[in-house]
């Protein structure tokens, strides 16, 4: 029973084609496209794929893009599109949230994969999730699974576009992260980076006093991999949680009634 994972974000739409649904399952195939690009996914990398048994994607950049994508998929297969929404509970994790379908789906799901792949390496622990892309989310989860609550603040792009705009003169090359930094290029680069890092070592000080215990700290996202060095925390990268959360929550459902 072969798998389409999708997972659209605010840049990029990330896909992978598994042969089951089943955490740690490897993928056959998969990639990423530009928002842009998303109606050349029929002509393009799909246009060899064998058809899907079934998909499940998470979308966060809006209706019109999630349709776009459905309709690649019309092109090709005869799959029933089906997308996570957010609930109050699922596979194991329960959802503090005010509003529970408010949640952002990737970091529901992001949550779900963390904490599965928590448990199938040890004991339950508090944990702390960190999606680095667009936006960066900080979320809090307790040894019992349920969502605490998280942050979200803007990636490190938006902080620099919006001191540029916002700052007459103020204009924004790449710079290099330092300590000391004594370039304006390299001040802006080390502010937005040293300002996420705060963010999330706070939310740790948070679960550790909240929970009692040391959370395991997990991290995910396109620009994770440049965060990673600059934290004063280690973090385990993961570049596949979201997909990771999609197998579970894939194999949960076609398990139910």
């Amino acid at each position: 029973m072969s798998f389409l994972a999708i997972d659209i974000g605010n840049t990029r739409l990330k896909w992978a084609l598994y042969p089951q649904a089943e955490p740690g399952a490897q993928a056959l195939a998969h990639g990423a496209e530009f928002l842009e690009n998303v109606d050349k996914l029929a002509d393009g990398p799909w246009a060899d794929l064998p058809k899907p048994d079934f998909m499940l994607g998470c979308c966060v950049a809006g209706d019109q893009v999630r349709r776009r994508a459905e309709e690649q998929m019309e092109e090709l297969w005869d799959v029933p599109a089906a997308w996570v929404v957010a609930s109050s509970q699922e596979a194991g994790v329960s959802n503090g949230y005010d509003h529970p379908t408010r949640l952002g789906a990737d970091r529901w799901v992001a949550m779900i994969g963390a904490r599965h792949r928590m448990l199938a390496e040890g004991p339950a622990r508090p944990l702390v999730v960190v999606l680095i892309g667009t936006a960066v989310t900080v979320e809090a989860v307790d040894a019992q699974g349920r969502f605490l609550g998280g942050f979200i603040l803007p990636g490190h792009g938006i902080m620099l576009r919006a001191l540029e705009s916002g700052t007459a003169g103020l204009h924004v090359p790449t710079g290099e992260v330092r300590e000391f930094p004594t370039n304006t290029s390299d001040a802006l680069t080390s502010g937005g980076t040293f300002a996420i890092a705060g963010a999330i070592e706070r939310m740790v000080q948070h679960v550790r006093r909240h929970c009692g215990a040391e959370p395991a700290r997990i991290m995910t996202g396109g620009a994770g991999w440049k965060m990673a060095p600059h934290m004063g925390l280690d973090f385990e990268l993961v570049e596949s949680l979201v997909f990771d959360g999609l197998l579970v929550i894939a194999q949960e459902r076609r398990r139910s009634p």
